[in-house]
């Protein structure tokens, strides 16, 4: 089979990550999480001091740009890659509420995508990857072989992404959560820069009656059949 290169762009809290890295392992490809890199800036700039509320200050992001680096290793107790920022494993840290409702203020910034584009295509070079985010099958590989697109209702993200937190013993309130993921929806598929939006040749994929399981298999045979093509 040839190597090839996987986008699964898609909404907020829809699964993505899972569905990429047990795709990933199961084909033994390289995974990478574009979101992680996002969160990973959105983290370097709330220790920074740069963000106040939902303002961003741009200008004084900009400089310290070239300080930000995002990198990852994989973590054999989890058989998953961790995400590193400056070489600190940030994996934990990012994965917060107060890190969702920020990224995508951070993530709309022409010159934040601009760095996290060029890092994310020099780490796909050559193929056998996995990549998901929102703008992969658009903007970073557009002439990936495979492109998936995937979605829910924003109650079932809600939901699924109250369960992740609670889980973790991290006090939430769902009402909270929704609004998050609304109002993520809207700055990810309005903003000037790489907007969510489906790949013309993309497969679409609603999960929101679908285990974990089912998505695996679905989109393991389907991977297998771009592979043989």
């Amino acid at each position: 089979m040839k190597k090839i290169t996987i986008a699964i762009d898609g909404h907020s809290s829809c699964g993505k990550s899972t569905m990429a890295k047990d795709l990933a392992r199961e084909l033994g490809y390289v995974y990478i999480d574009t979101g992680a890199m996002y969160r990973a800036v959105t983290l370097y700039a709330l220790r920074a001091g740069l963000i106040e509320g939902q303002e961003v200050a741009v200008e004084a992001l900009r400089s310290q740009m070239p300080k930000v680096h995002v990198s990852f290793c994989f973590n054999e107790q989890t058989g998953r890659p961790d995400t590193y920022l400056n070489g600190e494993r940030v994996e934990d840290a990012i994965r917060t509420l107060e890190i969702s409702s920020k990224v995508s203020l951070v993530a709309a910034i022409d010159f934040v995508r601009t760095a996290m584009v060029a890092q994310q295509q020099e780490m796909g070079q050559g193929g056998g990857i996995v990549m998901d985010g929102r703008d992969i099958g658009t903007t970073v590989f557009p002439e990936a072989e495979l492109k998936v697109f995937v979605t829910a209702s924003a109650q079932v993200r809600a939901q699924r992404r109250y369960d992740e937190l609670t889980a973790k013993g991290e006090a939430c309130e769902l009402q909270e959560i929704l609004e998050n993921v609304l109002e993520r929806d809207r700055i990810d598929s309005t903003r000037a820069v790489s907007p969510l939006r489906k790949a013309e040749d993309a497969v679409v994929l609603d999960n929101s009656q679908m285990t974990i399981s089912e998505q695996k298999a679905w989109l393991l045979e389907l991977a297998k059949s771009r592979m043989n093509d």
